[in-house]
């Protein structure tokens, strides 16, 4: 018997890996396909430490190099299994410095059965500098790209890059050529950072920090904080809690605190050097924000080969709308959602931003998504797929927004334990829309049943009669009028004890 084909995968494109051979790690990153916001169905790292030496001998270490190709079997393997006849390789600072790098690449592309691009640094800043444009909404600041052998660092606004440079500041270079001293260390990162001329050009703006060094640094400051989205896209900290924090890090070499063991060990050893490196970073840029990224080369690597008119397209609403397309009764319904809560909104004296507005319509685009769940469940499991899925283009308190819109749209519109931990990291003005957005839903769902073509033609407008006393009225065309109920009107109610604006049904 032939095999179906997966439902639940998107239609038209097919698997593609990358293979990505850093200084301390190789990474196999199997995507569902080429497209804006590409899922991930597999993702497998070894932590060869390839740059481990490097400095000293000018090679890559014999060991290192035989658990990398060893690795590369494994990768190539799951790849086949994995049925992507697409696969691109990067190499980066090891390969590209060591003696024997030539080597190794060869029997690397044996192995793999594919050409290995070996990446200059000013490509890796541009690449990485391409990851963070893919996965963020309007970026402007500086990136830094923190691997084993150097750093990239690279000025960004919104689409376009500029001064991508390379320095020797990878986190096992920095940990051998200083022996394991700390204040040598710094010593070195403060004097390769005051070389860099256009970091202080990022003053008062981000750094997006790339590298895995560096995304163990935010799931350490997230345990030791309690945070309750572990998620490191778009992980934020302003500069005087950044600073506060890294100086700790360095301080507490010894790592005894609980929350260490949330780092993967093959990581913790390093810690410390990378919070010296991005200590005089920030001490040299003093940015407003710090926010850390799970967008680096790889994903811009990717990003660079799609076609222009994709890479134009808003990766949030991108991956909304597939999520609509693979797990929502009408995904057409859920189009008209997000038109008309637009169109709707203004009634209730709300001005969007243009963030507020693209979270709303994310927000509708996956307000059908947990329709297969126990009615019970829908609004906790809609809560917990949005807030946990690998969106990028949007905040944390972006997240806490569509995840709370949708389970108010399912729940009501009061708050409970489950609502608490993401409330805590929403705005009170996200927190605000989110419970409007959820209102509006839950009094437009009693009428299309989850189907499209009823929704466009109902609306909220000032009463007709100028001395009523209502705020605004729903109105609904007559052919609509069996839909009329309790139901109906305890819902409406709902959202007028919400806005504080008083509410009716007109039917005409």
């Amino acid at each position: 018997m032939v095999e179906s084909e997966a439902q639940g995968r998107l239609p038209g494109i097919e698997p593609i890996s990358i293979v990505d051979i850093g200084s301390n790690s190789i990474r196999l990153v199997i995507y569902e396909g080429l497209n804006r916001a590409p899922a991930i169905l597999f993702n497998e790292k070894v932590m060869c430490g390839l740059g481990k030496g490097l400095a000293q001998t000018g090679s890559m270490d014999a060991g290192s190099v035989q658990r990398a190709l060893s690795a590369l079997h494994r990768f190539r393997a799951l790849s086949d299994q994995a049925r992507a006849r697409t696969v691109y390789v990067v190499a980066t600072a090891a390969a590209r410095e060591a003696k024997n790098g030539p080597d190794f690449l060869r029997k690397a592309e044996e192995i793999l059965g594919r050409k290995v691009r070996l990446l200059t640094g000013e490509e890796e800043a541009h690449f990485s500098a391409l990851g963070i444009i893919s996965g963020y909404h309007e970026a402007d600041g500086i990136a830094g790209d923190f691997g084993g052998g150097s750093l990239e660092l690279v000025d960004i606004r919104g689409k376009s890059h500029a001064n991508g440079i390379t320095t020797p500041l990878g986190g096992l270079r920095l940990s051998e050529y200083s022996g394991g001293s700390l204040a040598k260390a710094a010593n070195y990162a403060r004097k390769l950072v005051r070389e860099v001329d256009f970091l202080k050009a990022g003053e008062g703006r981000t750094f997006y920090a790339v590298g895995g060094t560096w995304r163990s640094l935010a799931k350490l400051h997230m345990e030791l904080n309690g945070y309750p989205l572990h998620m490191v896209q778009d992980y934020r900290l302003n500069f005087a809690d950044a600073v506060a924090f890294l100086d700790n890090v360095i301080r507490n070499k010894e790592q005894k605190e609980p929350a260490y063991q949330a780092v993967a060990r093959s990581r913790r050893a390093l810690l410390p050097f990378g919070a010296i490196a991005m200590r005089e970073v920030l001490a040299e840029m003093k940015p407003e924000a710090v926010s850390f990224s799970v967008q680096g080369v790889r994903e811009g690597y990717l990003y660079s080969l799609l076609p222009e008119s994709v890479r134009h397209q808003d990766p949030l609403l991108s991956a909304a709308g597939e999520l609509a397309v693979l797990r929502a009764r009408s995904p057409e319904h859920a189009r008209e959602l997000a038109d008309w809560t637009g169109r709707m909104m203004p009634a209730f004296g709300v001005d969007e931003t243009e963030e507020e507005a693209r979270y709303r319509q994310a927000a509708c685009l996956l307000a059908d998504i947990s329709w297969r769940a126990h009615p019970d469940y829908r609004g906790l499991q809609a809560l917990n797929i949005i807030a946990h899925s690998s969106f990028i283009g949007i905040t944390h308190p972006g997240r806490a927004y569509l995840a709370l819109a949708n389970y108010y749209r399912f729940e009501g519109l009061s708050d409970d334990s489950a609502t608490s931990p993401l409330a805590a990291i929403g705005t009170s003005r996200l927190l605000m829309l989110a419970k409007l957005l959820g209102g509006m839903l839950r009094v437009v769902y009693l009428f299309s049943a989850s189907m499209p073509g009823v929704i466009g033609k109902l609306r909220f407008e000032p009463p007709r009669a100028a001395a009523s006393d209502i705020d605004l009225e729903f109105v609904v065309p007559p052919e609509y009028s069996e839909f009329a109920g309790e139901r109906l009107d305890g819902r409406l109610q709902q959202l007028s004890k919400l806005t504080g604006k008083k509410l009716a049904f007109r039917f005409e």
